[in-house]
């Protein structure tokens, strides 16, 4: 988790923004997928399934979400307006959202991107508002349940062939 902190922070220093990234451990070594854009709900969608793919093709047995997004709150004692989308809440963060997986555990942190007036990147603080019940949603779960059969593993690799990925690319760090 300490190095998808690092690599946030890297990435907003050296670019003003992160690309969404999914940083995984094998037993071969580190794999890194950054899609090429998150456009639309349609392409949110493919890096969440392309993330799993990954994550069941190499057996991968821990893997961390960085993601850079807007966030809103409901007020205290209140309901969460959900018809709202936190990209045009008025009253919303641009935070980093870090979602760390291993076989049964999950750590999941969020932190506030502080920015200079100009818009430039300040830093990182952790996140202090209210707490947080637990996260949902595309980029959750992404390790399989259950240990992936041969075969299943044969079908993730092959599905990942399709989009131009191997495990050649993803050591690599390659968009597509």
């Amino acid at each position: 988790m300490v190095m998808s902190e690092d690599f946030a922070g890297f990435s907003l220093r050296s670019g003003r923004q992160i690309p969404p990234t999914l940083l995984a451990v094998t037993k071969r070594g580190p794999l890194f997928f950054t899609p090429a854009s998150l456009k639309d709900d349609r392409a949110k969608d493919d890096f969440a399934d392309t993330a799993r793919l990954i994550c069941i093709a190499y057996q991968v047995p821990a893997a961390v979400m960085v993601l850079e997004s807007w966030m809103k709150m409901a007020a205290e004692g209140e309901k969460l307006d959900m018809d709202e989308r936190p990209s045009e809440a008025i009253d919303r963060h641009e935070v980093v959202t870090v979602m760390g997986e291993a076989a049964g555990s999950a750590q999941r942190k969020i932190f506030k991107i502080v920015r200079t007036d100009a818009g430039g990147f300040f830093g990182l603080t952790e996140w202090e508002g209210l707490p947080l019940a637990e996260f949902q949603g595309r980029f959750v779960d992404l390790l399989p349940p259950k240990p992936p059969t041969p075969e299943v593993i044969e079908v993730a690799r092959v599905m990942l062939a399709m989009k131009g990925l191997n495990e050649q690319k993803l050591r690599g760090g390659t968009r597509r």
